[in-house]
């Protein structure tokens, strides 16, 4: 029967010789080794920007957003902060409403910015 211990941020039982808990992916104990103590963990199988971008979104609670909404909702929307409420950003969302996008200014920038991000995109 394998030892097992609990994870001190989720309870869960791992293995007691885990470092980083299988469930939650927290670090329960002390990392030792390397040339100056730090150990790099890289659990993605491709290394391209958008796998990483993927792997961090989906195991640090962000959310992936699509980058063509967000660029038609900020074309048709973005004066009143439609790609913002989508984004979930509903503090940005309420003051882009009240000011007009930023006085449009806001919203020109905002084009610009989601026209370069990768699709989709973490929020």
């Amino acid at each position: 029967m394998e030892e097992t211990k609990f994870c001190k941020y989720c309870g869960e039982k791992i293995p007691m010789d885990a470092v980083i808990c299988t469930k939650c992916g927290r670090q329960v104990e002390k990392m030792e080794g390397g040339r100056d103590g730090n150990i790099v963990i890289n659990n993605v199988s491709n290394s391209s920007a958008s796998a990483s971008a993927t792997a961090v979104a989906a195991g640090y609670g962000h959310r992936m957003v699509n980058k063509w909404v967000a660029l038609v909702l900020c074309i048709v929307l973005g004066i009143v902060g439609g790609h913002k409420f989508y984004e979930g950003k509903i503090g940005m969302g309420i003051l882009y409403f009240f000011t007009m996008g930023l006085f449009f200014i806001g919203v020109i920038v905002d084009f610009i910015t989601i026209l370069m991000k990768p699709n989709p995109y973490a929020v």
